[in-house]
Order: C-alpha cells, then structure tokens, then sequence
C-alpha cells in the first residue's frame, strides 16, 4: 500500500467522528429531549411524528438529488469536499438551534418542524459527500472493506461516544446546570464545535481519484435518477434489506430503551449510559476486526451466526426482563442480552454497508456508467427513513402505553428546576414518586417493543438477504474482472 493511501486509511475515517455525534444527538436524543423538556399532548406528539416523517419522505427526493449534485459538481477541490465542509457547518448551526430553544406547545412544534426539514437538507450534503467518497478512494475489494470497516470504526466512537456522555451530563443528578433542559444546550454547544473540526481531518488530509474529474459532467435528470435505482435490481433488494434492518437495529437507542431503563431502574443517566457503553463494547471487536474476519468467513455464512448470536440477546433480554423483578441484577443481565443482540446487528451494518457499495460495479457492468453518488445517496436516505419510522414506533409505543402522562410530570419539573422554582434535590425527589406509579404492564410493554420486534425485522432482512442478493464474494470479483478486461480492450 502507497503512503498516500495508508495517510487516507487515517484521514478519511476520523473525518466522520463527529458527524456522527451530532448524528447521534439529533436522531437518538431529539424525541428524549422533547419528551423530557416539553409538556406534550397526544396531538403535540403526533404533529412531531408526522413532521419526522413528512421529513424523510421529503429525503426520499433529496438524497438522490443531492447525490446528482455531487456527481455533476467540478471545482478545484473535487466533487465532494466542498459539500462536505458547506453540509457540516450547516448542521451544526441547525442542530445547535434545536436543542437551545425555550419554545413551548404549538409554537415550538412549528420550530420543531422547520429545524427538522433543514436538518434533513444540511446533514444530507455532507453524509452523501463523505461516504460516496469510498468507491474514489479504491475499487479494489479488500481496500474498499479497510476504508468501509474503519470509517465505520470511527464512526462507531463518535456515535458510542455521544451515547455514553450524552445521558449521563443530561438526566439526573449529573445534569449540567442541574436540569435537562440547560444540559442539552450545552452538549449540543460543544457537539457542534467539535464536529466540523474532525471533518477538518477529511477535508485536508484525503486525496481522492478524480480522474473523472477531466470528464464533462452529465446532466442527470430525476428520470435518471430514478431509473439508475429501479433498474439496479441488487440496489433495490438490499436497499429494502438494509432499511429492515435499520428500523429493527434503531428501536432501543431510538427512546424505548432510555425510557424503558428509567421507568424500571430509576431516573439515572449514568445507569442508561452503562447500558449503551456494555452493549455497544462488543461492537468495537467488529470495528477492528471485520476486514480479517470477511476475508475468512463468507458474507452470508457470517450472518447466518451473527443471526444466532442476536437472538440469543433478544431472549436473554426478554426473559429476564419479564421473569425478574427490578433489581440490579436484572438490570446487567439485560444489558448483557443487549451486548449480545448489538454484536449480531453491526456486524450485520457492516455487510450492508459493503453489499450497497458493491452495486457500483454492477451498476457499470449491466448499464457501463457507475452513478457513484446516485447509488451511495441511498444509504444515508435510508438511515434516515429508518430513523423516522423508528421515531413512529416509539411515538405509537408511548401513546399505546400511557408513557407520555409520566413524561409531561417529570418535564414539568425539569422545566421548574431550569427556572429554579425547585432545587435539583426537590426534582429529583419529586420525580421518583412520580416513576413509583408506573404499571408493571406498560414496562413490560416497552420492553416487549424493544426485543421482539428487532429481533423479527433482523430475521426478515437475513431471509430476503439470502434469497435474493447475488453479489456474493465470487460474483463480485467476476464482475471487476470483466470490467477490467472491456478496459483492456479499450
């Protein structure tokens, strides 16, 4: 490997540490923060989910035309750095603005609705440019699983990061300032600092191939646009797979897991932080790993055991949830279970996020053009329209089980302990009578949500998976063969 390609092994994969903070905050924080800092009425909350919604379905157009953009875009910076650096500073204005706001009832969910839609448009500029830079940095199989496999990697510290340090200085008594509401604020103030200066590393540290560059752009039209992902019949099975999968791997760190915790444990974010940090440890293993492990093990033989491993979590997590009263030893052996469950589920990430990568070089074998940007704009969409049908799960979750009627309580106190009507002391008191009301059966409920439902979306996306992609290993590589001989001959 040539210096500038082990300098890009570096610089590529830090660059998206903290976007993926900030990812973590707004999608897996956001509906926390609102529940946990607003009074909400059953219409508040479903305005909110529909908005989340209407938001992604507005995605589904803008992702693809953002990736045309990107695919048409000729500067002396190449095609994708300068959406990279105008995405990033954008989102980290929006974000900041939505989690530093004193806006209540209707009023807010109107701010809510306009922060969403512009959020969707800025984290789409810079999530499309970043990872439809892989196919320019190698087409080479193996490289290509290095660059994926440890983008993932420092992906997966930026987003365990935030999941470990965001509960823990927001709820509870180690709440900076003392409240939720103040503590956001202030994670979202140095959230959005922090990721543009990792982006920084991408921005001046990567050199990508842009021998297409030299190329007149083509115009690419939304017929195109659409025919280039219908007609890619490998690019819509394992976009359907992977959006299955999302919405299953989603469900915990989406809201139903942190409230679950609380509800059962006591309101501690330090105990909710432990859950993530155990649970997502093993994840590290595959981070590291995965290239050395995918070389041995066929894609799908590797998911077949990744498929065993997360439902013996799923039923640890279930059976005891169920079987065992709310003791401490409860608590780690769920979060044991979910270890288990989330080892199976990113190692699952991970193939999809190659399997989607890999219909480039389909895409030019069958048509002769690639549409790099077109093809990679699907998977951040998808993220994203999982995330929103994550956020309508959680929300019919919390209305189905009356959650909402102890979260305006304890919002209430949030909000008194900001405008220091009560101490922190006062809340915190306060706030544990109210969970001393919570039914054994709506618990269980979320608890029912958060293990029985991933754990049959997971198994759906293996089966569809197997039946029905074809770029294996060996396909794969008889594929990049015959592209490169019809080079040859040119």
């Amino acid at each position: 490997m040539i210096a500038q390609d082990k300098k890009n092994l570096w610089m590529y994969p830090l660059g998206t540490v903290g976007r993926d903070m900030v990812y973590t905050l707004f999608t897996n924080y956001i509906l926390t923060f609102i529940l946990f800092t607003r009074t909400l009425s059953a219409a508040h909350l479903t305005a909110i989910t529909a908005i989340m919604i209407a938001a992604r379905v507005f995605d589904a157009l803008n992702d693809p035309i953002m990736g045309n953009i990107i695919e048409r875009t000729r500067t002396r910076w190449g095609k994708f750095k300068p959406w990279l650096l105008l995405g990033i500073l954008s989102t980290s204005l929006v974000v900041y603005a939505a989690f530093n706001n004193t806006l209540q009832g209707w009023p807010f969910v109107w701010f809510f609705g306009g922060i969403y839609f512009l959020y969707s448009i800025t984290y789409t500029m810079h999530d499309i440019a970043f990872w439809g830079m892989v196919p320019a940095l190698s087409s080479d199989g193996h490289s290509r699983n290095q660059f994926t496999s440890r983008a993932t990697l420092f992906a997966g510290i930026g987003g365990t990061l935030a999941a470990i340090l965001i509960p823990m200085f927001t709820t509870g008594s180690s709440a900076i300032g003392g409240n939720t509401a103040t503590a956001y604020g202030m994670v979202a103030l140095v959230i959005c600092i922090l990721s543009p200066l990792f982006v920084g590393f991408t921005l001046f540290g990567v050199r990508e191939n842009r021998s297409d560059m030299a190329i007149p752009a083509t115009k690419i039209s939304l017929k195109m646009i659409l025919k280039t992902i219908v007609n890619n019949d490998q690019l819509l099975w394992i976009s359907l797979i992977f959006l299955i999968q999302q919405v299953g791997n989603g469900i915990v760190l989406g809201g139903v897991g942190s409230t679950y915790i609380y509800f059962e444990f006591g309101y501690s974010g330090g105990l909710y932080s432990l859950f993530t940090t155990v649970g997502m440890s093993a994840t590290a293993f595959l981070m590291i790993f995965y290239p050395m492990i995918s070389k041995k093990i066929p894609r799908k033989k590797l998911m077949t055991i990744m498929q065993i491993v997360s439902a013996v979590g799923y039923v640890i997590m279930l059976a005891c949830g169920l079987l065992m009263s709310p003791v401490m030893s409860k608590f780690f052996i769920i979060t044991i279970g979910y270890m288990f469950a989330n080892f199976g589920q990113y190692c699952f990430y991970l193939i999809m996020m190659i399997s989607i990568i890999n219909t480039v070089e389909y895409n030019e074998y069958k048509f002769g053009t690639r549409n790099e940007a077109i093809i990679t704009s699907l998977r951040p969409f998808l993220t994203k329209l999982g995330s929103a049908l994550i956020v309508g799960i959680t929300s019919v979750t919390y209305i189905t089980f009356g959650i909402t009627g102890f979260t305006n309580r304890i919002s209430e106190m949030e909000n008194q302990a900001a405008r220091m009507l009560i101490t922190e002391t006062d809340k915190l008191s306060l706030i544990d009578t109210i969970l001393l009301e919570v039914q054994n059966s709506q618990t269980k409920g979320l608890l029912v949500v958060f293990t029985v439902l991933p754990l049959v979306l997971m198994f759906l996306s293996y089966c569809i998976y197997r039946k029905k992609y074809q770029l294996d290993e060996t396909e794969y590589d008889r594929i990049c063969a015959a592209l490169a001989e019809r080079k040859d001959v040119k």
